[in-house]
């Protein structure tokens, strides 16, 4: 038998990190510190197209929530500015 038949026939489990990125593990090995198992299990194959549906955002979850975060100011700026603008302009028709 082949070291790939091998391979096809071992148990692998899908795992999760903190920074919410994925990888495919050995079932009969203990799970490396910062990982957990995510909940799904079969073939390495089976992992994997299991890892490429759920797995659409590749950036790590620190850097999504930076870039929301950045977002939501920006959105809130944006805000504040048309809300200032528009207090200007009608402040600049009542004074006429």
């Amino acid at each position: 038998m082949s070291s790939d038949e091998t391979t096809l026939d071992i148990r692998h489990l899908v795992v999760v990190n903190h920074e919410e990125q994925y990888s495919v593990w050995r079932a009969d090995r203990d799970l490396p510190a910062g990982w957990r198992a995510e909940g799904f299990a079969g073939g390495r194959q089976e992992c994997l197209a299991h890892i490429g549906e759920i797995w659409t955002d590749m950036r790590p979850l620190s850097l999504r929530l930076r870039d929301q975060e950045r977002a939501a100011a920006e959105a809130a700026g944006e805000a504040t500015e048309a809300t200032v603008a528009g207090s200007a302009a009608v402040e600049a028709g009542a004074a006429r």
